[in-house]
């Protein structure tokens, strides 16, 4: 396991405020997530949620008006994307971009180049990428296409864990990688991460639905509402989402009627 100074690589969000367009949409975020674990963080449409992945890595567009993220004890609150990709962060997008004429392989290589601050020669690269491929079962027609083109939902998702697994972060998050899949590609999605899943990576695996946790086991349950994380708990809490849903656990809170920051913002 990757140490530093308090031992494993540790990503801790202090009192996250943030806006867009200068709406607020995060309203004091506190969560910690250390390498080797693995959270699952919950929450309705406009909840946030996808806003605080964006806000975790940097996106330009977003706006942290309080609070800080620090990663392996440095504040990279104003660091831009590619330098916290660096330092082990790594963000699967909830919508992959297509990337016309650049073929997977290329991508991933010069990325992985980026990561490790220098360039990587082709063969020590294929052979590196060849691996992760073999263990995610990924076949080699895919890396050969060019970026997401023409790739259905479950090729886009699953493309985006082989750019986990090549690029080997130490902490990840997930932004809805079971959105728009059907139950064949979401086992082959969820199949993928679990292989990675271990004392070298820590994931915090965003989603709407308990279904992707039939899947992946998480230590512990989030749930987030109207900017803020409501509720924390062990696994028990997907399967009382998946009861209650998430009216009931408004209800239990105390929470007003409306959960939603704001309907325009993809969260």
């Amino acid at each position: 396991m990757a140490e530093n100074d308090n031992g494993p690589a540790t990503l801790e969000v202090r009192d996250l405020h943030a806006e867009v367009e200068g709406k607020e949409i995060l309203r004091g975020i506190d969560l910690v997530v250390k390498q080797g674990e693995t959270h699952a963080l919950m929450g309705p449409n406009g909840s946030g949620k996808s806003t605080l992945s964006n806000v975790i890595m940097g996106r330009p567009g977003y706006t942290v008006t309080k609070g800080s993220v620090i990663f392996k004890g440095e504040n990279i609150t104003k660091l831009p994307p590619d330098e916290r990709a660096k330092r082990g962060l790594f963000l699967a997008m909830q919508y992959p971009t297509e990337v016309p004429g650049v073929s997977v392989v290329n991508f991933l290589r010069t990325a992985y180049s980026a990561i490790k601050g220098q360039p990587v020669g082709a063969l020590a690269f294929r052979k590196h990428m060849k691996a992760q491929m073999d263990k995610l079962n990924i076949e080699d027609a895919m890396v050969n296409r060019y970026v997401n083109q023409g790739f259905s939902g479950g090729e886009k998702k699953r493309n985006e864990i082989l750019q986990l697994a090549v690029l080997e972060p130490q902490i990840a998050i997930l932004d809805e990688t079971d959105s728009g899949l059907d139950i064949d590609s979401l086992k082959l999605v969820a199949e993928g991460v679990n292989e990675l899943v271990g004392p070298e990576l820590g994931v915090l695996l965003i989603t709407h639905y308990q279904r992707m946790l039939n899947y992946i086991a998480p230590d512990v349950v989030h749930v987030m509402m109207q900017g803020r994380i409501v509720k924390t708990a062990g696994p028990e809490l997907a399967l009382e989402l998946e009861a209650k849903g998430y009216e009931g656990i408004r209800a239990e809170l105390g929470l007003a009627a409306d959960a939603t920051v704001d309907a325009s913002v993809q969260a």
